[in-house]
């Protein structure tokens, strides 16, 4: 039997989301994107109460929850404001490769101290010539006796001036292209790391993002996670349980957009009565209610299947290419019912728009959603053949 109903726990966490995103984040929310300001304060408070971090097994301190609890968590924090909110998730990528690939003495050396005090971590794979083709990657990390020797310059990481360690992808043979490249923690404190300036971003301005470079960065081997050469899976791995999350932060910044769209539409008068009368806006809000439930829908359906211990690459593809790209056209659409207002910093639909976009960007494009997509569905055809 399919049962689309929560839990009492997840009805609960809900609600603790929702409630710590509208009193704490909302109010906030247009000071960081008008100053760029980190909220390291509210990050702070979201991991007092237990939102952060929900993914650590319970064996190391952390709660043990899964996927689909932080879908529920990361819809309510982006529905207030995902450049707060993604700082946030960011932990749950950086942490990801590690719960699916550290050994227990990593977990507890790595993992144990993100539940005991906060603290934040970044995920460092994009480079300045390498985004969706991973492969393309420069850094590198050379074996020295009992340590590695990291080379290389990472780009667009979110949390990068705020990490306390870094996950970082590296090749470690590069003849051997995906089986060549080896994953690492690196704290932020080693020699030889240096930070860009946090970019200018057109949306999600709160969320720190700049360049993270490694000059001759000594690594310990037994901060190697997983073995020489497992780097591309642990690191791919991550994303079938992050893109769940991801795609959830969308919807919730579509359902504010389509909030705010639907009571400006039923406030705003014009042709003798509120113009949510009118045709053209009525089926303008009926497409962005629709996409929004199928996004959400899309989000459940990948995080119960890796919560069951299923392969789900295929159903977070999904989830992450449909739920960006529905973000974006109800955002957009959000701005053409405000007409002029929604064009104006005055009304929030317009950082809605800019927050956004980002989503058809990170962690995988849309078009390599699709990829991904087409190439699972050749993998089963294959299979069936």
């Amino acid at each position: 039997m399919i049962d689309f109903q929560m839990s009492e726990e997840q009805r609960e966490l809900q609600r603790l989301a929702r409630d710590f995103a509208q009193k704490e984040i909302l109010p906030r929310a247009a000071h960081h994107d008008e100053t760029g300001e980190f909220p390291r304060e509210i990050c702070r408070k979201a991991w007092d109460l237990g939102l952060m971090n929900t993914h650590i097994p319970e064996e190391y301190g952390g709660l043990g929850l899964g996927v689909l609890e932080g879908c529920l968590i990361g819809e309510e924090l982006a529905a207030a404001c995902s450049g707060i909110g993604t700082p946030m998730e960011a932990n749950n990528l950086a942490e990801a490769p590690i719960i699916v690939g550290g050994s227990a003495e990593q977990k507890d050396r790595w993992l144990r101290p993100m539940t005991e005090e906060f603290r934040l971590a970044a995920y460092c794979v994009t480079e300045p010539n390498a985004g969706s083709d991973v492969q393309g990657i420069s850094t590198t990390a050379r074996r020295v006796g009992e340590e590695y020797v990291l080379d290389g310059a990472k780009m667009w990481i979110t949390n990068g001036g705020v990490a306390d360690w870094y996950f970082v992808l590296a090749y470690t043979d590069r003849e051997k292209k995906t089986a060549g490249m080896s994953a690492f923690v690196v704290p932020a404190t080693a020699a030889g790391i240096e930070l860009g300036k946090k970019e200018p971003n057109m949306g999600q301005r709160a969320s720190d993002t700049r360049a993270v470079s490694f000059h001759e960065v000594q690594v310990p081997a037994r901060d190697r996670i997983g073995p020489e050469g497992g780097g591309w899976k642990l690191a791919m791995s991550a994303f079938d349980h992050t893109r769940p999350v991801v795609a959830a932060a969308a919807v919730g910044v579509a359902r504010a957009a389509m909030e705010h769209a639907l009571r400006y539409a039923r406030e705003r008068h014009a042709f003798g009565g509120p113009i949510i009368q009118q045709q053209a806006i009525a089926f303008m809000l009926a497409d962005m209610a629709q996409s929004v439930e199928a996004a959400r829908l899309l989000v459940w359906k990948a995080a119960w299947k890796i919560d069951a211990g299923q392969r789900n690459t295929l159903e977070a593809a999904y989830a992450k290419a449909f739920a960006a790209d529905a973000c974006m056209r109800v955002t957009t659409d959000a701005v053409q019912i405000h007409g002029g207002y929604g064009y104006s910093r005055e009304y929030p639909v317009e950082k809605l728009m800019r927050d956004a976009k980002v989503f058809q960007i990170y962690e995988g494009t849309s078009q390599i959603q699709r990829v991904i997509i087409a190439r699972e569905l050749i993998r089963a055809a294959a299979q069936s053949g």
